[in-house]
């Protein structure tokens, strides 16, 4: 235990409590340290500069990174000319469909019964065509019989001509001869423009029916516009009707989208256009599946500059000026759909 300092007149002094201040640097010391900064300043410039100077500047990264959202091929899918009510519509949103798939169908009452009615006219066109055909023989056939007629009567009026001359047959004879043939040769002349009538009756009745078949034809393609079928394999990305609504034509019922054929539309910033191709391989990755990367390839860019869109956020500082471009992407689990957002890296060619 430390002795209690001595005690006067029965009181303790109090410990005395010394403090050493530090003495302040002297000037010159002060100038010495911001002359030494200085000239470690100077060195690291110096060096740097060396450094531009053997060694280049600094390489660019070797990857372009993008953003942009996910885009396909997507058809509106209506009916066309037909208007009647949806009677079948099998598919919700989601739905994977393939090619010839029936997405929807109308009620097709009306269609049928135009086409009986077209079959129906098609039939008559045809009795009636047999008809002109068998006139038409016939007018053939008389011509035939007037035309040995017509020669048995010259026959005759020549004859009598001459035997007139010869004194054995009277006038009166000659002249009936005459007239016999001249009877003749005008009932020829008449059958013939009845044979020309009939045989244009034929070519009339087989126009009536090539018509007839056309308008049978546009019945049953009338008649197949009241099923909607999927034009290639895809996914319904939207439903725009409801079972029971009337369709009219040109209306949207469905939105198929093709998930087979998908790309990454993006842009890419001015100074960084010159470091890619057509056909560069590129890894795109988006938010919704972090651990997945999809392989794509650059299949094209835009020869024009735009300005940047809003909606597009770039990983580079944003310039004024972009070029969009476009990325394939490969899709066969049909993760990707249309508006995901997704970012691209892009292998850039070298410097």
């Amino acid at each position: 235990m430390d002795s209690l300092p001595p005690v006067e007149n029965g009181t303790a002094s109090p410990p005395t409590l010394t403090v050493t201040r530090a003495s302040p640097p002297r000037p010159w010391r002060m100038a010495a340290m911001i002359g030494l900064a200085a000239l470690a300043a100077l060195g690291a410039g110096v060096y740097w500069s060396d450094a531009q100077h053997w060694f280049g500047p600094a390489a660019p990264p070797r990857i372009v990174t993008v953003s942009g959202n996910i885009e396909a091929h997507e058809s509106l899918l209506a009916f066309k000319t037909v208007q009647s009510r949806i009677v079948v519509l099998p598919f919700d949103e989601g739905a994977s469909v393939r090619a010839g798939t029936v997405i929807a169908r109308v009620d097709d009452a009306d269609y049928q019964q135009q086409v009986v009615i077209a079959g129906s006219v098609l039939e008559v066109q045809k009795r009636q065509f047999e008809t002109a055909e068998r006139n038409w023989d016939a007018a053939r056939s008389t011509i035939l019989s007037d035309e040995a007629d017509l020669a048995q009567k010259k026959s005759d009026a020549d004859r009598a001509a001459r035997l007139w001359k010869e004194g054995t047959v009277s006038t009166q004879a000659r002249d009936q001869a005459e007239t016999a043939a001249k009877q003749s040769a005008a009932i020829l002349q008449r059958d013939q423009a009845l044979t020309l009538a009939a045989q244009q009756s034929v070519a009339l009745a087989q126009a009536n029916i090539d018509n007839a078949q056309a308008t049978l034809r546009m019945a049953d393609i009338i008649l197949g516009y009241t099923t909607l079928v999927a034009p290639f394999d895809g996914v319904i990305s939207v439903r725009q009707a409801e079972l029971g609504e009337i369709a009219a034509p040109g209306t949207p019922v469905v939105t198929l989208a093709d998930l087979d054929h998908i790309w990454l539309r993006a842009y890419i910033n001015e100074t960084d256009i010159s470091r890619i191709r057509l056909g560069e391989s590129a890894t795109v990755t988006t938010d919704t599946y972090p651990d997945n990367k999809y392989r794509g390839r650059v299949s094209f860019i835009s020869s024009e500059a735009e300005f940047t869109p809003k909606s597009v956020e770039t990983h580079a500082e944003r310039v004024t000026l972009v070029y969009r471009i476009r990325i394939n992407i490969d899709n066969p689990t049909h993760e990707l759909v249309p508006g995901m957002p997704a970012d691209a890296a892009i292998d850039a060619l070298p410097p």
